[in-house]
């Protein structure tokens, strides 16, 4: 297992800003996973290799905010033994008031509470969009580590080249900064942390319905190679 630590400054300003805002971003984004079958597509095809492929252990949902998509993946039908981790305490107990049934932790994905090679998927769910680009080669050898051999691994994300900064949501004062990323740079990303990408999906922003954009989405899927080493086999150099 690998502790945490005393959290970093970014780390306390993001739980400190969705403890302030939990119950009415839980009402706000309720539906939003309805409104977007691209969405719900993607999802459904790391559901599929994580019960294909995680060996029947548990899948992680990291950065789970309020449990809506850990919610989404226990009920697609797959078996899949779901659970949440995330830093914001009043984001869990929204989770685990509207989701009794489903496991839900506080955590950092900087430092996984979790022993090597014990998951049998990891999803991180607009989640790694605030953390700084020094520390994301930290966050994706730490997803490395918890996977099993095999298992898949599913990221999303606003793609862009600048960040948001927000000081103000859903009425309430935070201190939020959204990390837009490029696929091709997070692909390369989870490649020298020993990962093998799988997929990358991008697409365009929504501008009209519910639930309109400030930027193209992205989806990066990867995968902890079967090899014990993560790279290839002996003869690979």
């Amino acid at each position: 297992m690998t502790a945490s630590g005393p959290p970093a400054d970014f780390q306390r300003t993001t739980r400190d800003s969705y403890d302030a805002i939990a119950p009415a971003y839980a009402e706000f984004s309720r539906g939003e996973l309805a409104a977007k079958p691209l969405e719900r597509g993607v999802l459904a095809v790391f559901a599929e290799l994580a019960a294909a492929g995680g060996g029947g252990l548990p899948v992680a949902d990291v950065g789970c905010g309020t449990g809506r998509v850990t919610a989404h993946l226990s009920e697609l039908g797959l078996g899949l033994d779901v659970f949440g981790i995330d830093l914001s305490p009043q984001m869990l107990a929204v989770a685990r008031q509207d989701h009794p049934g489903l496991r839900f932790e506080e955590g950092s994905m900087l430092g996984l509470d979790l022993p090597d090679g014990s998951l049998g998927g990891l999803l991180a769910w607009y989640s790694t969009i605030h953390v700084p680009d020094e520390e994301l080669p930290r966050v994706f050898a730490e997803f490395h580590r918890v996977l099993a051999p095999g298992a898949p691994v599913q990221l999303g994300f606003q793609v862009g080249d600048e960040p948001l900064r927000m000081t103000e949501a859903l009425g309430e004062e935070v201190s939020l900064v959204f990390h837009r990323r490029q696929p091709e740079r997070v692909a390369a990303l989870l490649r020298e942390a020993g990962l093998e990408v799988v997929s990358r999906v991008w697409r365009e922003r929504e501008t009209e319905g519910p639930f309109p954009e400030r930027a193209p989405q992205g989806f990066v899927l990867a995968r902890r190679p079967r090899m014990a080493d993560g790279y290839g086999g002996a003869e690979s150099g």
